[in-house]
């Protein structure tokens, strides 16, 4: 149990460090610029309006 829980204790560790390197690389560096083209790609940012188009249809 105890070799368990100080894998866990690395991962955590390891995984703190990686969450403050991500938040450095976003907030001192250029990396956002490339990042926020991703909400582009998927239509988040910009919602375009699309032509509706109403049919009825009768039984």
């Amino acid at each position: 149990m105890k070799r368990i829980e100080q894998l866990l204790w690395k991962l955590v560790v390891i995984q703190a460090i990686c969450l403050l390197v991500a938040q450095w690389l976003v907030l001192y560096t250029k990396a956002p610029l490339y990042i926020g083209k991703v909400y582009e790609y998927e239509g988040v940012a910009k919602p375009e309006k699309t032509k509706t188009v109403e049919t009825a249809v009768d039984r």
